[in-house]
């Protein structure tokens, strides 16, 4: 597999930081505390808080919290549609398209 230099790659501790503050901005923009966002998406309030100050979460947690805050759609977006750079990553897509398994 080629290997290419990413400009626009940030370590992964900063897209959870992003993506805690951009959940945190949704909640109050809908006037939401995190007790009643708790109450709403069934995950405790001492998950959201951790999630909002040190970006730890569950995959579940956090699915729940995009389902409260009315994300779902734009959730399952993340990844549903293949991403390519160049001719042969998309001929690599196109010929594993059918594939079920790894190597």
């Amino acid at each position: 597999m080629d290997y290419k230099y990413d400009i626009y790659k940030m370590p992964i501790s900063t897209v959870l930081e992003h993506l805690a503050a951009d959940c945190k901005k949704r909640r109050l923009e809908k006037g939401l505390s995190r007790k009643t966002l708790s109450e709403i998406s069934g995950v405790p309030a001492a998950s959201i808080e951790r999630f909002e100050s040190k970006y730890k979460i569950s995959l579940e947690s956090y699915a729940r919290i995009a389902d409260a805050l009315d994300y779902t759609a734009e959730l399952l977006a993340v990844m549903s549609k293949p991403k390519y750079t160049t001719i042969s990553e998309l001929e690599t897509i196109t010929k594993n398209k059918t594939r079920q398994r790894g190597q």
